[in-house]
């Protein structure tokens, strides 16, 4: 037998696979498959959560300490940019959980933290991102009629219950997630194993409906809509909405590279839940789907880094914000600079 790890953010199960001998499929594929994941994801994971913590941080704090409130797009965009904070801040565990040959050496405690974390940013980014998607469709498409729900408070009480839904769905990690010895491979592995294989199945396709299904289908309708509204529009309301169409084009830019980088994944989790309940049962096939679940995992995770170069790239109300931040600072530090001149002079004139 040969112990080979799920992928990272499925967490379901670490999987047992029968030695090769005892199966006449040859096409099955060799270790050295795992034996290149274990070498060389680390390396990529680790280069992702530095570039990651860098890019994003800078995006929030732009967000955070600009002097004008942000707008309702702007509210969600910065959630989505917290979401991708936490996620890369998780990945180094799994880094060195990898490199380890997944013999997890952080105890019980950031087991469960770690993979909860994770698990929040790839349920609370889709969310974050319907939230964006609707309120691009409501500004463009039902401006007079719907204008009102376009609000900050509004925005924010969004935010708040796709955190909470995030952490309500992620509570089979708090649970199950427990950090258990393999005798026979000598190795402490951070592992998720439900109490009945029925609940794993329920919940892994509860997932794929609600996180991948539903979303998806809402972010189609809105796109084309969205689409279909900038097309139709006359030029004076074009010039009149101009700020609305450029921060339309960021979000539409957002919401492709989040398609791009998570879909395959999601698809690839649909078929993995074939395998589980031994709807697919040949080697080569689940051999496969093992083995597109880890790279397009990471193909996952590098939307996280994606993001904020998107904004500074496409974003154009964003590098507003940042050359006004700059000026913002700039003012301050002459301002500092002055009122320390002045006092010190005031000091002289008394002593002398």
């Amino acid at each position: 037998m040969t112990l080979q790890a799920t992928s990272v953010p499925d967490f379901s199960t670490t999987a047992f696979y029968a030695d090769q001998n005892q199966t006449n499929d040859t096409s099955c594929p060799e270790p050295e498959a795992w034996g290149w994941i274990v070498l060389h994801v680390p390396a990529y994971i680790l280069t992702i959560s530095v570039l990651g913590i860098i890019f994003n941080l800078f995006v929030l704090l732009v967000f955070c300490l600009h002097k004008k409130p942000c707008t309702v797009a702007e509210i969600y965009l910065s959630n989505l940019v917290a979401a991708d904070l936490v996620l890369v801040s998780c990945l180094p565990f799994w880094a060195v959980n990898i490199s380890n040959n997944y013999n997890w050496p952080f105890g019980r405690f950031m087991c469960k933290t770690v993979n909860v974390g994770i698990k929040i940013n790839i349920y609370c980014s889709i969310y974050f991102l319907v939230l964006v998607g609707m309120d691009r469709y409501v500004a463009l498409v039902h401006a007079m009629s719907h204008g009102r729900m376009r609000r900050p408070k509004y925005a924010k009480l969004g935010c708040l219950l796709t955190w909470g839904f995030g952490l309500v769905i992620s509570i089979p990690e708090l649970l199950f997630r427990e950090v258990r010895y393999f005798t026979e491979y000598d190795i402490h592995a951070c592992y998720l194993e439900y109490p009945k294989f029925t609940l794993q199945i329920v919940y892994e396709v509860m997932q794929s409906i609600l996180i991948f299904i539903v979303p998806t289908a809402v972010l189609l309708f809105c796109t084309v809509r969205i689409i279909r509204a900038l097309s139709q529009q006359s030029i004076e309301r074009f010039n009149a909405e101009r700020t609305e169409k450029k921060a339309t084009i960021l979000v539409l830019v957002v919401l492709l590279a989040f398609l791009v980088c998570w879909v395959p994944f999601h698809i690839v989790t649909i078929f993995s839940i074939l395998v589980d309940t031994e709807v697919l049962e040949e080697c080569s096939i689940t051999s496969a789907v093992d083995i597109c679940h880890q790279i397009f995992t990471y193909l996952g995770f590098f939307n996280s880094v994606l993001n904020p170069v998107l904004y500074v790239i496409v974003g154009k109300n964003f590098r507003k914000k940042v050359r006004e931040l700059m000026k913002q600072w700039g003012v301050k530090r002459t301002m500092t600079s002055e009122s320390t001149r002045s006092n010190l002079s005031s000091t002289l004139k008394t002593l002398v």
